[in-house]
């Protein structure tokens, strides 16, 4: 979706909104940091991200794949940095035409900064200023892409004829085509009042958007305002300079100073409702300055789906998942990116009929050996692996093998319940609580559009030892809300639904919209997600030595229990769909005297 549409919106709404830029890390350790902050501070409720491009566009190539990754994975609308600096046309071309290909619809020009030490010039057949960009973006592109230009607060302060001069700059190129603003980074409220209203003195009509630059630490502070040429008023120097040794009164006062100009800035009468955050890839300063700002996250941001949706061309329609895999939403995007549409509206009338092959594209668990030893330890007895599964289902363990983050927050609902289904012997590695009619903008269940209503059957999904689970079916069976799918590792599937088709187990009513459904149970999903549940199991195993005990175990589990989904279809009843589970719980603890233990022959558990 393109900026100025976002920023059209909001001011039809009359809310105020925000974005957060991030600039390529040079390692690619730095990299998988700033995707996991990237990640995090998703929940922050930025309408947008951009990413940066460094000086003399060393770091172009990373810039686009972070563009990618942001709009086909983590699913955030992104702005790509573009720079004459260094860049052929050729160079220009190849990263425009990725960043379509990747959905991006956004794009920042700028004239950039020279690499360090020299002086800048255009490189060979490439661009000498930032308007020459824009009109070759215009000329090649059409109206494909938003084009953002940067605006300089501080020029302002020039003399007269300097300062017309600029402000011409700026004004040509956006009657060349740029659709809105960026400004450099200010701490002079009044300057930055005077300079729009100069701006729209000399006809310039599109959206201008605040650059912020939250106070981190003293010397920060000072390299920063160095480097950009910006005055800082004194009233600010005098506030900060007097505790420059200790970094976290710096940032306390600094967060107090900057919310009060975003105040001043957002109460005066120029029409802007927007703040974008140069974050310096940190979380704290942003997220501090939000909450002293009192700036909430929309729900309809944060969820407009109940799971990530992405924004690559191909699957912005999407609003259909099987809830397999759920806490693994980059292997579902992975196994399904060859298929030629994408489902909208109907599970089965759109969809490719196949998963990709898991060894097309490798299955993997997240933790290296030394992460997997911290987290897990090493079990040697089915109690301590039923351990590990209770204490993430309660929030005391950051991760399983088949869920790379913790537990979501609507599984706090639930979590007593889950832990004690684990102490049972039904290891769950997906869930939901049934919601009857929750509101779409509450804080743990809600998603999507304001003013509607959300809605969801309960599932719960486990491994659980064919013993246990001859005891579990016949209580299932008794209650005829409940459909369930049982597969082993071989494939051999059961089931007592009679309908071919996929089961809605969430569901949204929102105003003036179809009711969307957006979260599927079907057969042949779960089929697909059999061999990466399993696998992840023996990848788990994998990481401990292959004659230890607790490698031995794991891969018993794997080779003897079975994977079950259960839904229980009347979401007016949220307790119901573990009563079985209790029961056959104790039933066989009355029979066994304990839960059921992996068998150590190696063989298949059954499942008919």
């Amino acid at each position: 979706m393109k900026i100025s549409q976002k920023i059209e919106q909001a001011a039809k709404e009359d809310r105020v909104w925000w974005s957060f830029e991030y600039f390529p890390p040079r390692t690619a350790q730095g990299l998988q940091n700033l995707l996991d902050r990237i990640e995090r501070m998703r929940a922050l409720g930025p309408e947008f991200i951009d990413i940066t491009w460094n000086a003399g566009g060393r770091t172009s190539e990373l810039t686009s794949e972070l563009v990618k990754t942001c709009q086909k994975l983590i699913g955030i609308e992104t702005c790509m940095h573009l720079t004459c600096t260094g860049m052929p046309k050729e160079k220009v071309d190849t990263a425009l035409r990725e960043a379509k290909q990747h959905g991006c619809r956004n794009v920042l020009a700028l004239r950039g900064d020279p690499p360090v030490g020299k002086e800048w010039e255009p490189v060979e057949g490439g661009f000498r200023y930032g308007i020459d960009l824009v009109r070759y973006i215009r000329a090649e592109y059409g109206d494909y892409f938003d084009i953002a230009v940067a605006g300089y607060p501080q020029t302002q302060r020039l003399p007269p004829d300097e300062r017309e001069k600029e402000m011409g700059y700026l004004k040509a190129k956006v009657d060349a085509g740029a659709n809105f603003i960026f400004t450099q980074m200010f701490y002079d409220v009044d300057m930055f009042i005077e300079w729009v209203h100069a701006a729209r003195a000399a006809g310039i009509t599109v959206p201008i958007v605040p650059g912020i630059m939250p106070v981190q630490t003293w010397n920060g502070f000072q390299k920063a305002t160095s480097l950009a040429k910006i005055t800082v008023p004194q009233a600010f120097l005098d506030e900060l300079e007097p505790h420059k040794n200790n970094d976290e009164k710096v940032r306390e006062i600094g967060t107090k100073l900057v919310a009060d100009l975003c105040r001043r800035i957002l109460a005066a009468d120029i029409g802007i409702k927007g703040l974008h955050f140069y974050t310096m890839n940190l979380e704290k300063g942003c997220r501090l300055l939000l909450e002293e700002l009192n700036l909430v996250p929309r729900i309809e941001v944060i969820k407009p789906l109940p799971w990530r949706q992405s924004l690559t061309p191909n699957r912005r329609t999407e609003n259909i998942r099987p809830i397999f895999w759920a806490n693994r939403t980059r292997s579902y995007l992975s196994r399904t990116e060859n298929w030629d549409e994408y489902p909208n509206g109907r599970f089965g009338d759109s969809r490719s009929p196949a998963y990709g092959e898991l060894d097309g594209y490798g299955v993997w668990i997240k933790q290296s050996p030394e992460d997997a030893l911290r987290l897990w330890d090493t079990p040697t007895t089915i109690e301590q692996i039923r351990t590990l599964f209770s204490r993430f289902c309660l929030g005391q363990l950051e991760a399983l093998p088949w869920s790379d983050s913790a537990p979501s927050s609507e599984t706090s609902v639930i979590a007593p319940q889950l832990a004690k289904l684990n102490e049972l012997g039904f290891l769950t590695i997906n869930s939901q609580p049934a919601v009857d009619g929750a509101r779409s903008d509450d804080r743990i269940h809600g998603w999507g559009p304001a003013n509607g209503y959300v809605y969801q059957k309960a599932y719960l999904e486990f491994f659980v030892s064919p013993e246990l689970l001859d005891m579990l079916i016949p209580h299932i069976e008794r209650d005829i809300n409940i459909t369930y799918y049982v597969i082993n590792n071989r494939g051999d599937l059961r089931t007592n639904t009679h309908s071919d088709g996929p089961n809605a187990v969430t569901w949204g009513v929102f105003p003036g919209k179809e009711i969307v459904q957006p979260t599927i149970v079907e057969a042949i999903s779960f089929m697909a997600w059999k061999d990466e549940a399993y696998e992840l199991g023996r990848q788990w195993a994998k990481l401990y030595e292959p004659d230890s005990p607790t490698r031995k175990l794991i891969d018993n589990i794997m080779d003897t229990y079975c994977l079950v989904n259960v839904v229980h279809n009347d979401y007016k009843k949220p307790e119901a769909i573990f009563e079985p589970f209790f029961k056959a719980g104790a039933e066989y603890a009355a029979k066994y005297g304990s839960a059921p233990q992996p068998t150590t022959n190696g063989a298949n558990g059954h499942a008919n």
